[in-house]
């Protein structure tokens, strides 16, 4: 999560159409007596000649943790017209109250009156557009279904239509051991730093007390709904996409964990759309990796101008869909460039994509059905390991590396080689006729593109919780041998598979640490299958080639001191006596001192997935997170340690807290939770 400018082509952007002036702080009142607190980017002469607003509004610190990333994007937005608002939500920075979760009707609520506020102000025409990567860009959908009358666009990056089958918490009814304890021990420490004294005054560790005592650990609401009930439905606007009426600009990348959710709002929502997918990991485009990046903010001005300003410019005779075609290249756990091709979609679903359809049977991945023999795959507990994580942000060792020790522990399925060239474009499926030993199994499907010479990299993956085969919302036990024929939908792709390399379809009953093992060992027997892949028909086409994005551009980065530079470490380890096999993930995002104010922030946190081979019941996962603040003397400090850990009947669940002024701990708390496994 350090933002770093790593590509020497960006331009930077020194002079504007208007000049810039820039409020640090305002507060923007809510109607129960809270204040939330927001930074403005203007134009200098917004009071008389007013702007349209672009709204950011997310929990993670405008004076400190943000500041950074806003500043090349912010004041871009402001020197090009516009009134930029950065608002920290609800118990987030130095706004009031508590944060109790994600989306709830209080963060929409709340957004409803800064959009209310924002209309009032004399710098702004009464125009809003919401942009929002990640949890902004899941509550830029989510308010827009509110349908505020002052917001009349919406940009959302990296984020989802649907909370339970695309989000840091379940993946086709399977708990992400990978991520759910990862992101709320992250929440629980972000949410435990104190506000800033140069904003909220003498009432900060009043404020700070209170945050530490109030706030929950998110993973405890999230682990007591296990199946896809209301809790998650609410915030989920595929419940229902004729909610939002404003338009619509869906933004991610191939290597992110959210894409899935932009061809699914292109084919859902009624309002304009458009859609622009990459080769990017969770990040802006300007600055993502892989690149390359694009002129994103350029594109941003393109939307804005045209939506809030009512110029002409083009932006919607583009194709509803750009995408990035991926080029095949050899597996690796980092990338700084991807290489491939702009292509185009008029319209989505598109009629160039066709099902190319293979028969799973004996090994192999044939063109037409055959009889296959049945055929088994035990449940190795440390296949996965090599899987990448699940959403990368583009550091180094995020991206899977070479898939054959994985394959070698699968159930596998090759084609022959490919004739000749073929572009992919959408959601691969699998539909397995298959039983089980036991009453809870899940299945993990692998793609894999097989080079010449054996090289295996993994495009796509799929999880179904076997319980899960017909809701979702109303599990069922498995009848141990009874064959069920399930459809598994894997990520979505872009990709170009050359001649001569195979396709590789890999079945597993585990996929550890993405998806928490099965309660029992388990053995999968498969009957039959059927590997639909989304082949994108026809010879090269004009609108292809005239995809083209200006250079990448941005605001000059905030002046900062770098006192400790970023590194990360993922290590793999296997103690051959004890068959105990651990993945230790740790990440320094270094040590920071913003030169305006001389804020000062550091984080480091450490992940520890474990398991023993045939025994599912010793999975774990270890989340620890240490966060300084502070600037001249006053110094804070907060610890976090998670712990996830699960018996044949319940999950037990661990959190402390621990926060420091100075060096004297002035706070402790630990909470232990059990809950009941619900089919997971």
């Amino acid at each position: 999560m350090v933002f770093n400018v790593r590509d020497k082509a960006l331009r930077l952007k020194t002079d504007y159409p208007r000049p810039i002036r820039v409020i640090e702080h305002v507060w923007i009142p809510m109607s129960d007596g809270a204040r939330l607190a927001a930074r403005l980017w203007l134009p200098q002469d917004a009071e008389q000649n007013p702007a349209p607003a672009i709204l950011e509004y997310i929990p993670y610190r405008k004076n400190d943790f943000t500041a950074l990333r806003d500043s090349i994007r912010h004041p871009w937005f402001a020197g090009h017209g516009y009134a930029s608002v950065r608002v920290d939500m609800r118990g987030s920075g130095d706004s009031d109250g508590i944060l109790y979760d994600e989306y709830l009707k209080q963060e929409h609520d709340d957004a409803l009156e800064v959009l209310a506020w924002l209309e009032k102000q004399p710098w702004c025409t009464g125009a809003v557009g919401i942009i929002g990567k990640s949890w902004g860009g899941f509550n830029g959908l989510q308010i827009a279904a509110r349908r505020p009358p002052q917001l009349k666009c919406l940009i959302t990056l990296c984020s989802t239509d649907d909370r339970y089958a695309d989000d840091v918490h379940y993946m086709g009814g399977c708990l992400l051991a990978s991520d759910m304890l990862w992101w709320a021990s992250i929440m629980l420490a972000y949410n435990a730093r104190p506000p800033d004294p140069k904003f909220v005054g003498d009432r900060w560790r009043e404020m700070w007390r209170e945050r530490l005592e109030k706030t929950p650990p998110f993973v405890e609401a999230w682990m007591t709904h296990q199946r896809r009930d209301a809790f998650w439905k609410h915030g989920s606007v595929c419940e229902n996409f004729a909610d939002i009426e404003c338009p619509v600009f869906a933004v991610g990348g191939w290597a992110d964990g959210y894409t899935n959710a932009i061809p699914r709002l292109l084919e859902g929502l009624t309002c304009p759309k458009l859609g622009l997918i990459g080769p990017w990991a969770h990040e802006y485009p300007e600055v993502a990796v892989p690149g390359p990046p694009i002129g994103f903010l350029q594109e941003c001005l393109r939307w804005w101008d045209h939506w809030l300003k009512g110029a002409d410019t083009g932006i919607m005779q583009e194709p509803m869909l750009r995408a990035w075609m991926q080029n095949s290249e050899p597996p690796a756990s980092h990338a700084t460039m991807r290489a491939g091709r702009w292509v185009a979609e008029a319209g989505w679903p598109s009629p160039r994509i066709t099902p190319q359809v293979y028969g799973l049977a004996d090994g192999r991945l044939t063109d037409q059905k055959s009889k296959a023999s049945p055929s088994s795959v035990l449940s190795i507990q440390t296949h996965g390991l090599y899987g990448g994580v699940w959403c990368p942000f583009g550091a180094e060792g995020d991206l899977p590396s070479d898939q054959r020790p994985e394959d070698a522990l699968a159930l596998c399925f090759d084609s022959a080689p490919l004739a000749e060239a073929t572009d992919y474009l959408g959601f691969p499926e699998v539909t397995l006729t298959l039983s089980a030993d036991r009453p809870n199994a899940l299945a993990a499907v692998r793609l894999c593109a097989v080079a010449a010479d054996g090289a295996s990299t993994l495009v796509s993956a799929g999880l179904l919780n076997l319980t899960h085969r017909d809701s979702h919302e109303f599990p069922t036990p498995l009848e141990p041998g009874k064959p069920y024929t399930v459809t598994v939908r894997l990520n979505a792709i872009g990709y170009a598979l050359p001649a001569g390399h195979r396709w590789r379809a890999a079945i597993s009953p585990t996929y550890w640490p993405r998806a928490w093992p099965s309660p029992q060992p388990v053995t999968l027997t498969l009957h039959a299958g059927e590997l639909r892949l989304p082949a994108r028909s026809g010879p090269p086409r004009a609108e292809d080639s005239a995809v083209t994005f200006e250079p990448a551009e941005i605001a000059p980065p905030m002046a900062q001191d770098v006192l400790r530079t970023d590194k990360r470490t993922r290590i793999i380890e296997r103690d051959l006596i004890s068959g105990v096999t651990t993945l230790v993930d740790e990440s320094d995002e270094g040590h920071r001192r913003l030169l305006p104010d001389g804020i000062e922030y550091a984080t480091t946190g450490q992940e520890t997935f474990t398991i023993v081979d045939g025994d599912p019941l010793s999975a774990s996962v270890r989340s620890e997170r240490r966060i300084e603040l502070g600037r001249g003397e006053w110094r804070t400090r907060v610890e976090t340690i998670s712990t996830l850990t699960a018996d044949a009947e319940n999950f037990h669940v661990t959190n402390t807290v621990n926060a420091y002024e100075g060096s004297t701990r002035v706070f402790v708390r630990s909470r232990e939770f059990k809950v009941r496994r619900d089919w997971v």
